[in-house]
């Protein structure tokens, strides 16, 4: 730790291989900045970046960083917590702890011998893995936080884990000695398409949006994921390479996913493998009546994690209350794997290249390109031209057995507006024939008979190239949005 550096510069002077991230940076940035001490809890799913993040932002300027071991007992946890200490504290240290009382004893003494003007950053990573079975981990760091650091104004604790669930369930969401005591909750999410682009880009690649958007399809935002795709290959060859060999990345990723996040996944699973049949989702009733499984408290938290981990979305249907809500697995990796990957035993470094255009891959990226679309609904928002109005956005069934409807997106507005929006994925522009605008026609007149609105209804398109100027279209499109304005924001 270079006792002369100012923080602050640090903090103005980030690595340029930090792509995004401005309000994680502009959060991070505040704590330094803060009167007080503060105690950061960071979580996400795994790969998202978390760690790279803060190493990053603060450039490796810790007054003292711990990364947990996996599956690890406590006495080894406490060998490498001494030889941290031992590496800040340039050796003053020999005796390893008896326990994690003794150990945030001489980090305290370590920090108290530090002398500098700006705050002392504290990393422990991989915190959960810390807390080992009857080690009183947590009862040390509540003890830590409680009667030394948060009496300070020149601490700041970031704290980080993969396993979401226990963070949210031990850390953010403690009951005991350190309820209410994290200062900053930061869940970090995976990039949309622009920081995508720009992360592909900045790894040397040149591909257009359309193939962008195609890889997106795939493997979401997820930087790890990102940082494994060749500049020399196109979209499908990247596909092939990195999904179909033995071996690849993404082939045996799924495995450790869950095990990873959570301390008893089988549910976490049963839910995501469940929701993968329903692309549409399905209502917590729907759920517990495929699954065969009671409605009490396990599921719940399931969900919860899952929501939180980012693996999926809870969107609600127009018109009703959130008990209806619908649960639709929204990780890209997730879907892919499930649909292609995961009963594909044939190894074969072409299998996507050569099922261009078949009908099975056809209708998943139609798929696919809606769910990048309800990701991104606040770029829609602004290319829409609304992103000042309060909106409300959810997607509608109709109640219909015959002659019935849905609609993809509803964007529901305060200004006495509702944007119906259609979703369609082309490689070229989007041709609306005599029959598909006889279907929007009724799709708008079903949805105004059953939820008896009286507000406007604007017909959105959301495509890839756009809509093809015709007859038809110039009657019954009101806005656009195409897939480069999902780039912009």
């Amino acid at each position: 730790f270079r006792h002369k550096c100012c923080i602050f510069r640090l903090m103005a002077n980030y690595s340029e291989h930090l792509i995004g991230r401005k309000e994680e940076i502009a959060t991070l940035s505040k704590a330094i900045a803060s009167k007080r001490s503060e105690f950061i809890a960071l979580y996400g799913r795994r790969r998202v970046g978390k760690t790279f993040l803060v190493r990053e932002f603060f450039q490796n300027q810790f007054a003292f960083q711990l990364t947990g071991l996996a599956n690890a007992s406590t006495s080894q946890q406490l060998t490498n917590f001494l030889v941290a200490i031992q590496r800040y504290a340039k050796g003053n240290t020999s005796v390893a702890p008896n326990n994690w009382l003794e150990a945030f004893q001489l980090l305290i003494e370590h920090l108290e011998s530090i002398s500098i003007d700006s705050k002392k950053i504290v990393f422990l990573d991989e915190l959960p893995w810390l807390d080992t079975p009857r080690s009183d981990f947590m009862m040390a760091l509540e003890h830590f936080w409680n009667s030394w650091a948060s009496a300070r104004k020149d601490i700041v604790l970031v704290t980080c884990g993969s396993a979401a669930a226990w963070m949210i369930n031990e850390l953010i969401s403690n009951h005991g000695g350190l309820h209410n005591r994290v200062t900053i909750r930061m869940r970090i999410k995976p990039f949309n398409l622009r920081e995508t682009e720009a992360l592909l880009k900045a790894n040397g690649c040149s591909l257009d949006r359309y193939q962008i958007l195609q890889l997106y399809m795939v493997m979401g935002g997820i930087p790890y994921y990102l940082d494994a795709v060749e500049p020399d290959k196109s979209a499908s060859q990247n596909i092939d390479y990195l999904c179909f060999r033995e071996g690849a990345l993404l082939n045996t990723e799924f495995r450790n996913l869950f095990l990873s996040l959570f301390k008893n996944p089988n549910l976490h699973e049963q839910l995501i493998e469940a929701l993968a049949e329903k692309p549409k989702g399905m209502s917590r009733k729907e759920l517990i009546k495929v699954l065969k499984i009671s409605s009490g408290g396990g599921l719940s938290g399931a969900l919860n994690e899952l929501e939180e981990s980012g693996f999926i979305s809870v969107y609600n249907t127009f018109g009703k209350k959130n008990r209806d809500a619908l649960y639709r697995l929204s990780d890209f990796y997730c879907i892919f794997y499930l649909k292609f990957i995961k009963n594909h035993h044939e190894y074969d470094e072409d299998y996507w290249v050569k099922s261009l255009d078949h009908p099975r891959q056809r209708t998943w990226m139609g798929l696919a390109f809606e769910q990048v679309c309800l990701a991104h609904i606040p770029v829609i928002k602004r290319s829409l031209g609304i992103s000042g109005v309060l909106t409300r956005a959810s997607a509608w069934r109709s109640k219909r057995l015959e002659g019935g409807a849905q609609v993809d997106l509803v964007i529901d507005r305060r200004d006495q507006t509702i944007n119906l929006c259609e979703i369609k994925f082309s490689i070229n522009p989007y041709v609306i024939t005599g029959s598909y605008a006889d279907q929007l026609r009724n799709k708008i007149a079903v949805f105004r008979q059953e939820t008896k609105t009286k507000k406007a209804l604007f017909l959105t398109m959301i495509t890839t190239y756009g809509v093809k100027k015709n007859l038809h279209s110039g009657a019954i499109v009101q806005n656009e949005v195409v897939m480069d304005d999902l780039f912009l924001f």
